[in-house]
């Protein structure tokens, strides 16, 4: 049986040697799926299958024929005779009897089981689903069909794809998907068997949750992150309490030094945590979300934003701080115009936490699998001084050392580990080497470091902010996000060495040698803080452009996808240079702030004339920059934009560095 922590090293060789047995000689013990004088083995989906698990077999047929030729037929429930070959997809009445030795009492959360003998294969995996509460309506209304608690055998199937018929989703859309066309496909015998130890993945990519149905919804679940089994809301859950209840139960509220239950908004509104009115209403509000989301499992307990202001004053609330060695945190009280010093928050939340996940065991005593979420933000971000997480607490903490050197947050987060039951990271992604604006900056080997290291400390749930589809530019960064996030144990150079190899065939040397030069020169813009202009200047674009041009020459030798997939990525580059032209005219118009008119005129002019041409990138090429997110108004493009960047120099804000 193969280790749950395999190394995708050792599945890419065994992915490679499956390959291999496809193009060599078939012996008489190896399993034959489909061959040139061989009909597909069918694919038989077991009875009453959920509709995601039936979807994923049809998915299954699909891309055995894109590979093979030949599309196997797809079965619902157990025939009759059993064929003498066959793909099971999900534990059947007839499968234990053709695998006696093999354990289907999956006893993991989403544990998945790939098991090969002579004649048939099961794909298979812990499946959980009410199928009563199988529909539920996203934020917009909309219906999502076919939610279950865990998808183990979809998550499998698609395991199946890539690690044994070596299928690669490199990016959304038809460009960015993979795949060795082969004859025949046959395996010796074998046992893969696996469980995810980050069981929170779907928000990874927000923009591709389960909500979202879109070709990047597709690519996040093909890469086992949309279907997983613990839903950890990123965000703040009582944004809406105010609206609620501020005139009905303004005693919900915290009290203010001025004497009032107020709030700037609904946004920031902080609670009166020590009240038990606002324990029961929360469990209320469980009971709802429980009633309309049967895969939710953990509730959320988070402040609401704006960590710096608005907590509650009163003694029963002041009472579960921990004065005693807590950090310290300025506050200003806006109205009132009164500044405080307090201690931090964290003994307040995780006091608040605990309270509420006590209240919860209490009102659903049946259920041990229900959790509170704590946020480990803002005032909170440090660890408590006395409080201790209860057992169905998890604390997911905004820790951005990911891509930005933060040392005092990757320190607060292993003293978390310590004390916390179960731990998600949830960082807020960025860099100053235009992350948010999308430009060239990826840094694999930071993401298979940072994602060991939170799963060698814990980590259970992963959700990332601020990651907005610019693939031509920060491809490889996502690719390994997704991939480490199912198996952060894997052999990360391994995949890393094969995502350039499979999306540029004869031109990966090259093309291997342009990421790492972008890579570089964001870490020299974000880590040693070097200005842009110093960077991004006529020597880095003659060099980048110069290793595009010698891969397009090489990507020639190759498959026309080759020459795409480095086309694709020049018009990422593309994008950068486009934007940097903006810096003389910026200047230019900088030197008098905005007085001479001439100046402000040729930089609007270059600046519509800038937009005409990037608007025609995620048209020419689809999800090479985010067509939605990338736009004039873009606030991470302020400091190019001729408006924006008068009101800056007017407000003496920093532009270009």
């Amino acid at each position: 049986m193969i280790h749950p922590l395999l190394s995708t090293k050792a599945l890419l060789q065994l992915a490679a040697a499956v390959l291999s047995v496809c193009v060599s000689s078939v012996h008489a013990a190896d399993l034959v799926l489909v061959a040139k004088d061989t009909p597909p083995a069918p694919i038989i989906v077991f009875k009453d299958a959920s509709p995601r698990t039936r979807n994923a077999a049809v998915t299954l047929a699909e891309y055995i024929k894109k590979i093979s030729g030949q599309k196997p037929e797809v079965i619902n429930g157990e025939p009759k005779p059993i064929p003498e070959r066959a793909i099971w997809i999900g534990v059947q009445p007839a499968v234990k009897a053709l695998f006696p030795k093999t354990d289907f009492d999956f006893k993991q959360p989403e544990e998945t089981l790939i098991v090969a003998n002579e004649k048939h294969i099961v794909i298979a995996g812990r499946d959980r689903w009410d199928p009563a509460h199988m529909t539920i309506k996203d934020r917009n209304g909309k219906e999502i069909v076919g939610v279950q608690q865990e998808y183990g055998t979809v998550n499998a199937v698609h395991t199946f794809l890539q690690d044994h018929l070596g299928v690669r989703w490199l990016w959304p859309g038809e460009l960015g998907e993979d795949i060795v066309k082969q004859a025949t496909l046959s395996f010796k015998p074998f046992t893969a068997r696996y469980h995810p130890q980050i069981r929170g993945r779907q928000f990874i990519f927000m923009v591709h949750a389960l909500e979202k149905s879109s070709p990047g919804g597709e690519w996040a679940r093909h890469q086992r992150l949309q279907l997983d089994s613990l839903y950890m809301n990123p965000g703040h859950p009582f944004h809406d309490w105010w609206d609620r209840f501020h005139e009905t139960h303004p005693e919900y509220f915290a009290l203010q030094p001025d004497g009032t239950r107020s709030a700037s908004d609904g946004r920031t509104a902080k609670l009166c945590k020590s009240n038990p009115a606002v324990w029961e209403e929360w469990l209320r509000d469980v009971e709802l979300q429980m009633a309309a989301y049967p895969d939710r499992i953990t509730f959320g307990a988070n402040a609401n934003d704006g960590w710096t202001f608005g907590y509650c004053t009163c003694k029963s609330c002041v009472a579960w701080d921990a004065p005693g060695g807590a950090a310290k945190i300025p506050w200003v009280h806006k109205k009132s115009g009164r500044t405080l010093t307090y201690p931090a928050m964290a003994d307040r939340q995780i006091n608040f936490a605990n309270t509420l996940a006590r209240r919860l065991r209490e009102r659903f005593p049946e259920r041990d699998d229900l959790l509170v979420s704590a946020l480990a933000y803002g005032a909170s971000s440090l660890p408590p001084v006395a409080a201790k997480p209860e057992a169905n607490v998890i604390v997911s903490g905004v820790w951005s050392f990911h891509n930005q050197p933060n040392e005092k947050d990757r320190e607060s987060f292993v003293q978390w580990s310590k004390i916390a039951p179960r731990i998600g990271w949830r960082p807020n992604l960025t860099s100053e080497a235009g992350w948010k604006a999308g430009f060239p900056n990826s840094a694999p080997r930071r993401v298979i470091e940072d994602l060991r290291f939170a799963a060698e400390h814990g980590a259970v749930s992963l959700a990332i902010d601020w990651i907005f589809d610019s693939w031509a530019n920060q491809g490889p960064h996502y690719y390994m996000l997704a991939q480490m996030a199912w198996n952060p144990h894997a052999d990360g150079e391994a995949v890393l060495a094969d995502y350039y190899q499979r999306a540029f065939g004869p031109a990966t040397k090259t093309m291997t040698g342009y990421w790492e030069l972008i890579g570089s020169a964001a870490t020299r813009i974000g880590y040693e803080k070097l200005p842009e202009r110093e960077v991004w200047n006529k020597a880095f674009f003659d060099e980048a452009y110069a290793r595009l041009d010698q891969a397009a020459k090489e990507a020639v030798s190759g498959d026309e996808k080759y020459m795409k997939r480095v086309a694709f990525v020049r018009a990422g580059l593309d994008y950068l240079r486009l934007i940097r032209e903006m810096e003389p005219l910026i200047d230019r118009m900088a030197a008098t702030k905005g007085k001479d008119p001439a100046a402000k005129a040729a930089a609007q002019a270059k600046w519509d004339a800038i937009w005409k041409e990037i608007r025609l990138i995620p048209q020419q090429h689809p999800f090479a920059i985010s067509g939605s997110y990338v736009t004039p108004n873009n606030k991470y493009l302020q400091k190019y934009s001729p408006d924006q960047k008068l009101e800056m120099l007017l407000e003496d804000r920093p532009g270009f560095r």
